[in-house]
């Protein structure tokens, strides 16, 4: 049995909402480096004691990077059986990740939440695996 044939053919869309992720995890890595050069703060130094708005772009990244495991578990749950569904929440997801990490850059953390839409995708994609998690369990209700 290869994957083409076991996963469902949409699944393809899931395929570059992973690759939409990794472009974003790329893109912020990029700007801590940038950042890392403008505010002369060298490795392995996480934090400065000097510049906030450096502080501001690391933690954007490495608050993605904490969550990004969960959500890449949960996302590839959901997308077995909802691939759709899933590559549309994980959409919104990534692409509230560039809304946070912008609002972020700012140097004022609160605008951080400009990125909180993405919850709908980080939740959506836990409800659809209970939901997958169910059905394997024999549980008759579906989403």
């Amino acid at each position: 049995m290869d994957a083409l044939t076991v996963l469902p053919s949409s699944f393809g869309y899931v395929i570059f909402t992973f690759l939409y992720s990794w472009i974003m995890l790329g893109y912020l890595a990029v700007k801590v480096g940038g950042a890392r050069k403008k505010y002369d703060v060298k490795y392995p130094t996480m934090y400065s004691d000097k510049h906030q708005v450096f502080n501001c772009i690391q933690r954007a990244h490495q608050n993605t990077l904490e969550v990004y495991p969960q959500w890449l578990v949960f996302q590839t749950i959901a997308a077995l059986v909802y691939p759709l569904s899933a590559s549309v929440l994980g959409v919104i997801w990534v692409t509230s990740r560039f809304s946070y990490a912008w609002g972020y850059y700012t140097g004022d953390p609160a605008k951080r939440m400009n990125g909180a839409y993405g919850y709908i995708g980080y939740f959506g994609v836990i409800i659809l695996s209970i939901s997958v998690a169910l059905q394997l369990l024999g549980a008759k209700a579906s989403l």
